[in-house]
């Protein structure tokens, strides 16, 4: 019997993709316009929100290795041989499978298409020091040029088309909000509300997007102490009356990340929480306001700071205060060219899409313990911005 180290499964006709194909070639002509200009001959692009980026095609790792590989004139996914014929349904140009008969027939179909002794573009932030040893061996290049920053900066620039997947995604995360509310009473788990809420955003997504793959979509629900950290998981921690809560739901449709986080109280809100929460609002409304062509992700930053210092509450600031949208989810992808960050010098634009989401945590045993945030969604417009999240916040409206 033959073994071949790679093949075509071309099983079934080609899936409909989050975009049209008139999308993707207009990601790969920029792509190509960096390779050219840096006299790369290939682009080896391994991590999953790059993969999704210029393909279409999310992958499933599993301890295997996923590529896209992009040329002059090709488009090829290379993955593993237990996905079958889904690589080649789901993406946008040719698909290649590799076998598992014998090691590293991975590297030999990335060889196959890139070629060897040629200059090629990597993700220095993805490809680990094992993988970067097996890219050297088998491909011998003459350079390697890392695409990670170039690939990022354009991402962050998002198309008319990401736009209203953003924006319906924003929606949906609204939908689940809204069950999560009417799920919030005593004596419930976080787990039973955080379910609500994923039930909630998973039939909008299926009934918005009915040719869609679904996974990935999930809640993280906080009370009380488990409220301190932006991304705690869920427990079975029931709710008590006077608890302090926090709301975050996270819709993913086709890679795409959106998110809705909230500030709540159950039952009544006491006067030092009351407080707290008020300045965070106060905070989140002047972000808001900063968001605008122009403006850098540093001033934005050292404004909202000196906001909170002039209260007295900068030390419990627990993160930057906003990030930029896209392609990216809690276990891949980021732009972190586009965090609103000190040590971030990014200029917004029009087209980009980033959050607002001050936080605040003072630690138990102090007046207003607990963690405070609220994060919406902005679109940067010509002369200001888009807010996508309609979700109200604020002691106004949710204290339930």
């Amino acid at each position: 019997m033959t073994r071949p180290a790679f093949h075509r499964v071309h099983d079934g006709d080609k899936a409909p993709l989050p975009f049209a194909e008139i999308e993707y070639e207009a990601r790969l002509k920029a792509l190509r316009r960096i390779l050219d200009e840096q006299n790369i001959h290939a682009a080896v692009l391994t991590s999953m929100h790059n993969v999704a980026y210029y393909s279409g095609f999310l992958y499933c790792a599993f301890g295997r290795p996923y590529a896209l590989v992009v040329t002059e004139t090709d488009c090829v996914t290379i993955s593993a041989g237990i996905d079958a014929g889904q690589p080649w349904r789901r993406s946008h140009g040719d698909a290649l499978t590799y076998t598992d008969w014998t090691r590293d027939n991975f590297w030999r179909a990335v060889a196959h298409v890139a070629g060897e002794n040629r200059v090629i573009g990597y993700e220095g932030d993805h490809l680990t020091v094992a993988q970067r040893e097996k890219f050297e061996d088998f491909l011998s290049p003459l350079a390697q040029i890392d695409l990670a920053e170039a690939t990022m900066r354009q991402r962050m620039h998002k198309s008319p088309a990401e736009v209203a997947l953003i924006r319906a995604g924003a929606e949906v995360a609204d939908v689940g909000g809204h069950a999560i509310r009417s799920a919030i009473r005593p004596g419930v788990r976080e787990l039973d509300v955080a379910m609500a809420g994923r039930d909630a955003m998973e039939l909008e997504i299926a009934a918005r997007f009915p040719e869609a793959e679904y996974r990935d979509t999930w809640v993280w629900f906080q009370s009380g102490p488990n409220t301190d950290g932006a991304h705690n998981p869920v427990t079975a921690r029931q709710l008590e009356h006077g608890d302090i809560l926090s709301l975050n739901t996270f819709p993913m449709i086709s890679g795409y990340y959106t998110a809705l986080e909230r500030t709540l109280f159950l039952g009544e809100v006491d006067a030092a929480s009351r407080k707290i929460w008020e300045a965070n609002v106060g905070a989140h409304e002047l972000g808001t306001s900063l968001l605008k062509p122009g403006m850098s992700c540093a001033e934005i930053t050292a404004r909202i700071n000196d906001f909170f210092a002039e209260r007295d509450l900068l030390q419990y600031r627990t993160f930057g205060y906003g990030h930029s949208f896209g392609v990216l989810s809690h276990y891949y992808g980021r732009e972190a060219g586009l965090e609103l960050r000190e040590d971030v010098d990014t200029v917004l634009e029009p087209g980009m899409v980033v959050s607002m989401e001050p936080m605040l945590t003072l630690p138990q045993g102090m007046p207003g313990a607990g963690g405070y945030r609220e994060h919406d969604i902005l679109l940067i417009t010509a002369d200001g911005n888009e807010n996508l999240t309609g979700f109200p916040y604020g002691p106004e409206h949710n204290v339930i």
